[in-house]
């Protein structure tokens, strides 16, 4: 018989503490607390004159931590949320490393989305004490090859870009990274998310074996973490919470429903825009989850449900099929999802405020099992706000209120996605195949001009079917099926 869940919990202060950090001692190694934090006059010639350059009052805290083992060329995990100070925390050491004179590509920067990449591009631009001798170059897909040819056949030392359009650039040798001396892979979680893993993978082959390489990542779930084991040498870890002491290992947000009508809608946009590898997904009743599980599945999402109405056959085959990532998403009410114990939910979505206080606990408890990172995003009415603010002051939870992604910016990130689906699919075509494709070219720019409506609806296709889960194939018949190459004239 299963005992009730509230055997199970803890929810003092000092145990979630705990909890957080013997799951940062469970995902890497903790730094070295004797090591001394740095300042602006211990910086190097090179990180001096950016910092001064750059403003700023003083370092902030991810960057006084950080430095000290990047100066090093320690390889260093860091999770530290956005916002925190991650990309001084990196560009500052580059200063002193980088040598003006050699015109190769030394540092090599990663980023999920074209604006992020900017972002940094601009900030290195705006610190940089060398301009006249010290380049950097932007690289991301979506646009012309022009002008970043031009950047990268002039020799910058500092290329940042996404992954995907970089390894571009390096199947077709327009630039090399022997010279490389430093690899950052930043907002390491949002770029899985994107889907720029195969690009990366790819990309690896392509990396000298004698680097630095540094992974920033404002969560740490399962997946951040084998990357980081993939790409870095023994490296350090450095876990900055919003007080920055140790590793919350759930995130805790909200978001404010004004029309109760709208909530569903506002699930969808979220779902769409967070892009969960699977996700549960709560309602108080079973209503709501007879209506969710018809919505979410309307709109394209791979969906099963669980809750009083259903049979303990048709709940395990449902449970079964999340398991094996047949579908994404699970909608369940409490009493349905007692005892559902899956340790890679990525997300808990909470439709509405919970009944009963420990029920959030419940709920958010799915995710971050085993010592993994998770995130737990809870819709509130505005009559639900204050009652949910309540739940965190009892239980000590650091929740985060946001505003609801606008359609505007759930469209920029699925369309990000979709393009690097599209040009993951194009790496893989042949020569041959290369050659095929471009008698479609002028179709494809009139349709774009006249009739849009035909390509976003083939685009749509693509994104409907990049939303389902990806099956796995049996790990035979993937190691007997010959891989694929690129032929090259």
């Amino acid at each position: 018989m299963t005992k009730p869940f509230t055997t199970r919990l803890d929810f003092s202060s000092k145990a979630q503490q705990s909890s957080r950090e013997s799951a940062a001692e469970r995902s890497f190694d903790r730094l070295d607390p004797e090591v001394e934090q740095a300042t602006p006059d211990s910086l190097g010639a090179g990180a001096r004159a950016a910092f001064e350059k750059s403003g700023w009052p003083g370092l902030m805290p991810v960057q006084a931590h950080s430095i000290p083992y990047m100066a090093s060329g320690q390889d260093l995990v860091v999770q530290s949320r956005t916002g925190s100070g991650k990309t001084g925390a990196f560009l500052l050491p580059l200063f002193d490393s980088l040598d003006p004179s050699i015109r190769e590509t030394q540092a090599l920067v990663l980023t999920p989305t074209r604006e992020l990449a900017g972002q940094i591009y601009d900030e290195f631009k705006r610190v940089n004490p060398i301009p006249e001798t010290l380049k950097g170059t932007l690289v991301y897909g979506g646009v012309g090859y022009k002008r970043q040819l031009s950047g990268l056949k002039g020799g910058s030392q500092v290329v940042i870009g996404t992954p995907g359009r970089i390894l571009d650039h390096l199947e077709r040798r327009t630039f090399t990274l022997k010279k490389i001396r430093a690899f950052i892979l930043d907002e390491a979680d949002e770029m899985l998310s994107m889907g720029f893993y195969p690009a990366m993978v790819a990309l690896k082959s392509y990396l000298p074996q004698t680097r630095q390489s540094c992974m920033f990542s404002a969560t740490m779930p399962p997946k951040v973490r084998l990357l980081g084991k993939e790409f870095l040498d023994e490296p350090r870890f450095l876990g900055l919470s919003a007080d920055g002491v140790g590793v919350a290992t759930i995130d805790h947000r909200y978001y404010t429903v004004r029309d109760p009508m709208d909530r569903a809608r506002a699930l969808s946009r979220l779902v769409e825009y967070e892009n969960p590898d699977s996700a549960i997904i709560f309602t108080n009743t079973r209503r709501e989850v007879s209506f969710l599980t018809d919505f979410l599945s309307n709109y394209g999402f791979s969906v099963g449900a669980i809750s009083g109405d259903y049979s303990q056959g048709a709940r395990e085959k449902v449970m079964s099929q999340l398991r094996q990532r047949r579908i994404r998403l699970l909608v369940a009410t409490d009493v349905a999802a007692r005892g559902i114990d899956i340790s890679e939910l990525s997300h808990v979505f909470q439709y509405e405020v919970p009944l009963e206080p420990q029920l959030y606990i419940h709920r958010t408890g799915r995710t971050a099992r085993a010592g993994k990172a998770g995130v737990a995003i809870t819709l509130a009415a505005w009559e639900e706000e204050s009652q949910l603010k309540a739940i965190a002051h009892r239980f000590d939870i650091q929740m985060e209120k946001r505003q609801l992604p606008t359609p505007e910016e759930v469209a920029a990130r699925t369309s990000q996605r979709v393009t690097v689906v599209l040009e993951e699919k194009l790496r893989g075509k042949t020569n041959l195949e290369r050659e095929r494709l471009v008698q479609f070219v002028p179709m494809v720019k009139t349709l774009a001009e006249e009739e849009p409506e035909l390509m976003a609806m083939l685009v749509d296709e693509l994104n409907q079917m990049r939303m389902q889960p990806r099956k796995q194939r049996p790990r035979d018949e993937q190691k007997n099926k010959p891989h694929k190459r690129r032929s090259r004239k």
